[in-house]
């Protein structure tokens, strides 16, 4: 069982990931919307239009109730445990192990701890953890890898302030689910890169989600070919998760993570809440591939940028959702 330790506080359930905000009444889609919805349909193409369904048309957050996936090999040094709502990737490095993102709490011993052993990997070689932004069900399973392994755990100062001083929830909501948190470690610095072994991070800084939220940029290997993967650290875009004003600077930063993935060659698309892609038939397509076949998680720089075009113009149209 894990052991209880570092700082236990009562948290809002709206600050959470499983963040469920009662759902407004249903209301026609206003003009501005629907061209929101129209423009980010052509700017996707067939490539993005699972991500326009989610983030334009149906937007939702991530559920306790979301499939375990097959724990999986995706690159030839990353491995992907977790759920079909989150996920946490594993980074083979030359010194030891690098997660992002750690699950909830009560899923180490249900996912994380079997994901590990399925995939032959030791979470005691886990040396480093990089948490994308300061909700539950990223953060959750840090508190025992730094008990047991002794992971270092990295986030940013504002969301390590975020866990430590939790805001209400919205609209007065009621009801909490106790927390544990991570002994206070690691700060994570947008420019100064995360170094371990042979693996170099860059951690750039994407406000909105979370006051401190993360998106990173790494190299991957596919078959001994160097690619440039990114993960932008937080894409619910729902009522509980992000405030309306959190939207307003969210969208400022998809257009400067556009910039430093646009400077960095990013060619591959990850997500640790992977509900958009959908995750499980992609895990299909990886683990079905032949060796000539692309890895479906190479979009190409094109199909990345495209990406956060669509990311942007659905952000603009839960802006224009919420008037």
């Amino acid at each position: 069982m894990i052991k209880t330790l570092g700082w236990l506080l009562t948290v809002s359930v709206a600050f959470g990931g499983f963040a469920r905000a009662q759902a407004p009444e249903a209301r026609p889609d206003s003009p501005e919307l629907k061209g929101l919805i129209e423009k980010a349909k052509k700017t996707a193409g067939p490539i993005w239009a699972d991500e326009v369904h989610f983030f334009c048309e149906a937007p939702r957050g991530n559920s306790p109730n979301d499939p375990v996936v097959p724990p999986t090999k995706i690159f030839d040094n990353v491995y992907v445990i977790g759920n079909a709502g989150t996920v946490v990737y594993v980074i083979q490095t030359s010194d030891g192990l690098a997660m992002i993102d750690s699950l909830g709490a009560n899923q180490v011993e249900t996912q994380l701890l079997p994901g590990f052993q399925q995939l032959g990997l030791d979470p005691a070689r886990v040396k480093i953890i990089l948490i994308g932004h300061g909700h539950a069900d990223h953060f959750g399973g840090s508190p025992y890898m730094q008990d047991h392994y002794g992971a270092k755990v990295y986030i940013s100062a504002a969301d390590w302030n975020l866990m430590e001083n939790p805001p209400a929830g919205r609209g007065g909501a009621q009801g909490a689910v106790p927390v544990l948190l991570p002994k206070r470690d690691q700060v994570i610095v947008e420019g100064q890169p995360i170094v371990l072994g042979d693996l170099r991070v860059m951690p750039v800084a994407i406000p909105g989600h979370t006051p401190g939220a993360m998106g990173f940029i790494f190299p991957v290997k596919d078959n001994g070919r160097t690619h440039v993967a990114a993960l932008y650290g937080g894409t619910v875009l729902t009522p509980g998760p992000i405030s309306d004003e959190g939207l307003q600077t969210y969208l400022k930063s998809v257009a400067r993570f556009k910039e430093e993935t646009r400077k960095a060659g990013v060619d591959v698309e990850i997500q640790n809440h992977p509900l958009m892609d959908p995750i499980l038939p992609k895990l299909a397509k990886v683990q079905a591939r032949q060796r000539d076949q692309q890895n479906p998680y190479v979009v190409g720089r094109a199909g990345y940028q495209k990406f956060l075009d669509v990311m942007s113009l659905c952000t603009e149209a839960n802006i224009a959702r919420r008037k």
